[in-house]
Order: C-alpha cells, then sequence, then structure tokens
C-alpha cells in the first residue's frame, strides 16, 4: 500500500506509546503528465453521453457502467482526488467483483480511472487511523487487529483475481503504490505512452502487503527488476513497462486506449464463457503449481466442462464460416 502522493501533514501514534508524533510526507508534484484541461461544454457533452450506472452496482469510489453487451467498465471514481484507495473504495473493490463472479451476463471486466490518472495509492489521510493507530491493548491484540486488517485489504485485489471473468487494466497516467497491487491482479494490461509505474511503499517506512511483492515478479519474470522497483520506488515509465511485460500495448492516449480496451473485450466476450472463464481459472492454478499438478487439475476440470453445448456450437460455427459473435451462448 501506498500514500497520496501530494504532502500532507499527518499525526499519528506510536503503537505502545501515548507520545504522539508529526510526520510530514511529501512527494514530488512534477508527475511527467501532460495534462489538457477539458471545457465546460465538452464536460457537459461527455456527461450527457456516458453510460447510465449498471443494476445493482452503486458505489462512493467507484463507477460500473455496462460499456457493451457482456462488458462492464468499472472506474476508480475519485477523479478530484487522483483516485486515491480511501476506506470506501477497499470495502466496495470486494462487493463489487463479487457481484461481477456471479453475474451471468457479464463476460469481461475493464478497469480503468478517472480523470488525470490511473490512481495515486492509499489515500493516507483517510486510512491514517487504522493503519497507524490500530486497536488493541498490548502487543498481541494489535497484532492480531493488524493481521486481520492486512488479510481484508490483500482480498481487495485478491477479489480480481478469484474472478473467473477476465479483467483487462487500462492505465493512463500514474499508477502508483496500490495501483501497482491493482493491475498486477488483472488479466491483461494497457497502457497510454504518459503512464508510469511505481512501488512506492518503502518510500514511507513498509514492505508492500497487498499482493505486488507476490505478483509482479511473475508478471514480468525479472527478479533483479523486481528487487529494483521494489528497493528504490522509482518510476518505471512506459516504454519499460512494455518491454519487460507488465503491460502488452501502449497507446498514444486514453480515449485510443479504452477503445482498444473495449475492443479486446468484445472479442473475448463473443467467445464461449465455458471456455474463456475455464482458461483463465487453470492459468491461474498453473502459475502457482508444477505442471504435473497443472495437468492433472486440467484433467479433472475438462472431465465435466468437455460436456458443454459450447463445444458443438464453435465447431458448428466454424464450419459454416460464421464469426463467434453471431452465436448464441448461454449464460454462465
Amino acid at each position: 500500500m501506498c500514500p497520496h502522493p501530494e504532502g500532507f501533514w499527518l499525526t499519528v501514534g506510536p503503537l505502545t506509546s501515548s507520545v504522539y508524533s508529526v510526520w510530514r510526507l511529501t512527494a514530488s508534484t512534477n508527475l511527467g503528465l501532460s495534462l489538457r484541461p477539458m471545457s465546460a461544454s465538452a464536460q457537459e457533452e461527455a456527461s450527457e453521453a456516458s453510460p447510465e450506472e449498471a443494476p445493482g452496482h452503486s458505489y462512493e469510489s467507484l463507477r460500473v457502467t455496462a460499456a457493451q453487451k457482456h462488458v462492464l467498465h468499472v472506474q476508480l471514481n475519485r477523479p478530484e482526488k487522483r483516485n486515491a484507495m480511501n476506506k470506501a473504495f477497499w470495502r466496495e473493490m470486494v462487493v463489487c467483483f463479487n457481484k461481477i463472479a456471479e453475474d451471468s451476463d457479464c463476460r469481461v471486466v475493464v478497469i480503468s480511472g478517472a480523470g488525470k490518472m490511473f490512481t495515486s495509492g492509499i489515500d493516507l489521510m483517510d486510512m491514517a487511523s487504522e493503519l497507524l493507530q490500530p486497536a488493541g491493548d498490548d502487543t498481541a491484540r494489535i497484532s492480531w487487529h493488524l493481521h486481520s486488517l492486512i488479510t481484508r485489504y490483500q482480498e481487495t485485489f485478491s477479489v480480481i483475481e478469484k474472478c473467473p471473468k477476465p479483467v483487462i487494466a487500462a492505465i493512463h497516467g500514474g499508477c502508483i503504490g496500490g495501483g501497482v497491487d491493482l493491475i498486477t491482479a488483472c488479466d491483461i494490461r494497457y497502457s497510454t505512452r504518459d503512464s508510469f509505474f511505481q512501488v512506492k511503499e518503502v518510500d514511507v517506512g513498509l514492505a508492500a502487503d497487498v499482493g505486488t511483492l507476490q505478483r509482479l515478479p511473475k508478471v514480468i519474470g525479472n527478479q533483479s527488476l523486481v528487487n529494483e522497483l521494489a528497493y528504490t520506488a522509482r518510476k518505471m515509465m512506459a516504454d519499460e513497462a512494455l518491454e519487460s511485460g507488465l503491460v502488452s500495448r501502449l497507446f498514444p492516449d486514453k480515449e485510443t486506449m479504452l477503445d482498444a480496451a473495449f475492443t479486446l473485450a468484445a472479442e473475448i466476450s463473443s467467445k464461449s464463457p465455458v471456455a474463456v472463464q475455464s482458461t483463465k481459472i487453470n492459468l491461474i492454478y498453473s502459475r502457482d503449481h508444477s505442471v504435473t499438478e497443472s495437468l492433472n487439475y486440467m484433467k479433472s476440470w475438462n472431465m465435466s466442462m468437455l460436456q458443454t453445448e459450447d463445444i458443438m456450437k464453435s465447431v458448428q460455427a466454424a464450419i459454416e464460416k460464421k464469426a463467434l459473435k453471431t452465436v448464441t451462448f448461454s449464460k454462465l
């Protein structure tokens, strides 16, 4: 986890002392972004054109819309705070993706950030009391409370990975701290050329604890580079992110990137949901297990999934030279 990048004063209490100290957290205000303010008329047009909120998805920190058939768009929606992750965010992400996992009409998710950047990371101003003054009468009880707290925070991003629907991250501007935890739990990552990525936690005296240290090495496959990023908190710019495999494509601007993300989502959603969701589940299992264990898991999985009607429908479409988007697959 990582703080909001703007500097601010924060009063905190040590875990075992009644003496309070004041921390000054600062960060560079030069994010290297080329930002053009939208005119009032353009903002009004964009607001009118934006799709309606998806039923059952009303949140304080997120906005969920039906982007197109079988595709949901989840936006981090605190643009005035650079999408800093407040208490509501950590709670609502779990609720949101648990609902999506059970939504038989949704087949793919695109996640992006509203406003000038993807996310500035944890909103330490909002989270300070939980993180820096945890409840408990002694060391054991404080530790027990923190263990429970960190477990809940980890689930905020693990829920993305547990969701059987593929999740495409569309990243623009800064992706800092908790943002890296978030995107490494996603299945596919696109970004704009002005993007940068920071594993920022060491700059505020802690080790990243909600997914980056566990997932980033497996995403980019370069332990030396992961160590460098995690030990120094330096920025990884978009070109390096592409070269390392953190993202699979770069785009000149946010609009072009989102168009490409939704095009990809449409293509994935046109295929058998049994096939796609089975593929995601087995890819994740294989990442964390040996080849032999993964093949055994695959056998057990497909002995039932091979009985789906989707195989016959897909084969028939191929024989008749029809696009899969013309095939109606049952909801899953």
